[in-house]
């Protein structure tokens, strides 16, 4: 245990702790069992260090990744049991979905450890009630998302711009300095790249590629348990999608093209769905979440689509896919039947400076949302308004 000490103070003593997400507050840190998920490169190890540099004691709390040597021969429980044994009171632990049947000595340490608070980060991939033990009553899950615009003009300038509600935004109400700061200017460059906290390195595009690949080539498959010839096969699938967002599903078309059975490919696109690597825009039926028909799959960021694609990126679907990124989790956001997307009623019609109103004509309450302008008028919002929403 001295080892994972040692480790564990040397990543608190390099944490930066000058900018902190807002999804740090939406966290209830006096749960006493958290589960915090997300894609790669959202930034969940630093948060949960902050978290630890920001709240505890340092002799009451320990923070390990399940992917240390130590767990080669060390369980999970025996490593809770001595650290409560020695004082501890806050064990977090890192990178879970790495750690084999992780979810029955979760509950073991829930069910017999009653005075330790327990704080585990992993993949999205991740499912309460997957694997050996259902963990869905014992723990409060949270999802963390990618850089809204806003989050990203705070830390790449140092600003500490509000977020703004939907009703709000539809009001033109954001909280943007403007005079000689302009938005335009910054949105350019956060479309292509400033969706992960790691924005500001040189190779960022390249290493947002390498995450993606790592997640089909490692995370999924060791998720759904697939055999080589499935792990190729979703990469496969993950290349063809990405040079064709938005895709309109046709199984057939991709059985054909791809030699994947068709019984198969909803399951592919679930899994790509839940890593965080694709958005599956439904329809406005009935029905409960991923069980409803998809109308379009998009990447779930326009980053990746110039990391992924093999020409450059068209405009339309960036913006529409950044309309859906920023308000997928938050918001009941479907197809619309008459223009690009419905929220409560809501009719969002996506498009340039130059978008006109015919498709939003038979809206009872429609919106014409636009890149390349600054301010809101009536019904006309700026698409990176939306990105204060978080």
């Amino acid at each position: 245990m001295q080892n994972l000490i040692k480790t564990f103070r040397i990543q608190l003593e390099i944490t930066p702790m000058d900018f902190f997400r807002s999804f740090h507050e939406t966290i209830n840190w006096e749960n006493r069992l958290i589960g915090l998920l997300g894609p790669k490169g959202v930034g969940k190890s630093t948060l949960l260090l902050q978290h630890i540099r920001k709240t505890h004691p340092l002799d009451e709390t320990l923070y390990v990744q399940a992917d240390d040597f130590y767990f080669t021969t060390h369980r999970l429980f025996d490593l809770a049991y001595d650290f409560f044994a020695l004082g501890g009171k806050y064990l977090y632990i890192d990178e879970i979905h790495k750690y084999k049947n992780w979810s029955t000595e979760i509950k073991q340490i829930y069910d017999q450890l009653p005075l330790l608070h327990v704080v585990y980060s992993g993949s999205s991939l991740l499912d309460l009630e997957k694997g050996g033990a259902d963990l869905s009553r014992r723990t409060r899950e949270y999802k963390m998302p990618g850089l809204s615009f806003r989050e990203y003009l705070n830390l790449s300038l140092g600003w500490n711009l509000k977020p703004a509600s939907l009703d709000e935004v539809l009001a033109g109400k954001v909280n943007f300095p403007y005079k000689e700061y302009r938005p335009l200017k910054y949105f350019k460059t956060y479309m292509k790249s400033g969706f992960y906290p790691f924005f500001g390195e040189p190779d960022y595009l390249p290493k947002l590629k390498r995450v993606v690949m790592t997640t089909v080539e490692e995370d999924i498959p060791r998720y759904a348990e697939m055999s080589i010839s499935s792990r190729e096969q979703l990469k496969k699938l993950m290349y063809v999608l990405a040079q064709s967002v938005p895709y309109k599903p046709n199984y057939s078309e991709l059985e054909r093209d791809l030699g994947i059975p068709r019984n198969s490919l909803p399951d592919y696109i679930a899994y790509l769905e839940k890593a965080r690597l694709l958005s599956a825009l439904r329809e406005n039926t009935s029905g409960n979440g991923i069980l409803r028909k998809i109308d379009k799959i998009y990447l779930d960021n326009p980053n990746m689509a110039f990391a992924l694609s093999d020409t450059e990126p068209d405009i339309g679907n960036l913006r529409e896919t950044l309309f859906i990124a920023w308000l997928k989790d938050l918001y009941p956001l479907t197809a619309s039947p008459i223009s690009d997307f419905e929220i409560d009623g809501r009719t969002f019609e996506v498009g340039g400076k130059k978008k006109g109103k015919k498709q939003i004509e038979t809206a009872s309450e429609g919106y014409i949302v636009k890149d390349d302008i600054e301010y809101a008028y009536q019904n006309i919002i700026p698409l990176w308004m939306f990105g204060f929403v978080y």
